[in-house]
């Protein structure tokens, strides 16, 4: 029997806190319970990251098992779960503010992560998550253990004020498939002198870092999937927005999950485009998905 694809999601766990309620989050969550979500018995999909002792810690434990989500690799410690404070404009687009001192900035390096790592067939992690300086070294070290057939996916995620480019530089490196959308791609280009079309943008940082595929989301104008000069580009699928907290890393769980099963470009860019519109269209960062949108993982 063979076995199943190992998935993790590694860096922060926080609640998004809007202003009338309060919902699990961070990144590497997000992409978790989505991957997990969308791939049901096909894939083990593992969050590793850190909570507190407290009630939002054993909650957000309790919601990501909810989700199928294998949280045995997440620590326990005795510092404050994470929270970000939420405000969603006219148009659904968030701005955040981020809790200091949080549990997921002192995630510890152990035996137990070296063997998921060595293991794990995709990996996901992203810039924020590295915004201190234990955690940057507990994640660098779970991505560059990781056998090289890994997909090693960098979801940039940029959030002011923990924009550091030195860390952009090392997880590029680390990284060959880069997740981003288009504000962060222009921040790119600038930072590396880049100019041209958007497909040229890609590919001229697919060579600096060796990357083998690049998604650029674009908003209401779609996404781009970039893969060894092959473009694949969809114009989105049309929904009423709720939010748009979480849809990025829906997006990333199936790009993972479409790359695992070797689809098509064009084939991952429809589903990635599809699972992101019915995220904004559902309130919270995580969610249950309908059974059309759901996938089988395979190698």
């Amino acid at each position: 029997m063979a076995q199943l694809p190992i998935i993790v999601g590694i860096g922060e766990t926080l609640w998004d806190c809007f202003p009338d309620r309060q919902c699990l989050g961070g990144a590497p969550l997000n992409f978790a319970c989505s991957a997990a979500e969308l791939a049901q018995s096909s894939a083990q999909v593992s969050l590793v990251s850190a909570v507190g002792t407290d009630e939002l810690g054993r909650e957000a434990l309790a919601k990501c098992a909810s989700y199928g989500v294998d949280v045995r690799h997440v620590t326990n410690l005795q510092r404050p779960t994470g929270q970000v404070f939420i405000e969603v404009d006219a148009n659904g687009v968030p701005s955040y503010r981020f809790k200091d001192h949080a549990s997921w900035d002192h995630l510890p390096w152990t035996s137990d992560l070296e063997n998921l790592a060595k293991q794990c067939d995709a990996v996901c992690f992203g810039s924020l998550g590295q915004r201190s300086e234990v955690s940057r070294q507990s994640i660098q070290l779970f991505v560059s253990s990781a056998p090289k057939t890994t997909l090693r996916v960098f979801d940039i995620n940029l959030r002011s004020p923990f924009i550091d480019f030195q860390v952009i530089d090392q997880s590029l490196l680390l990284a060959n498939v880069l997740k981003l959308n288009d504000e962060e791609l222009r921040i790119l280009a600038q930072r590396y002198d880049l100019t041209g079309s958007e497909a040229t943008l890609l590919s001229a940082v697919s060579a600096r870092f060796q990357l083998h595929t690049i998604a650029l989301t674009r908003g209401v104008n779609g996404s781009m999937l970039w893969s060894h000069e092959t473009v694949s580009e969809s114009s989105g699928t049309s929904v009423k927005v709720v939010d748009t907290v979480g849809a990025g890393d829906a997006f990333t769980a199936a790009l993972v999950l479409g790359l695992l099963s070797k689809e098509t470009l064009h084939m991952i860019n429809n589903h990635t485009s599809q699972v992101a519109a019915y995220a904004c269209s559902q309130p919270g960062a995580t969610m249950a998905f309908p059974t059309d949108l759901r996938v089988s993982a395979s190698r």
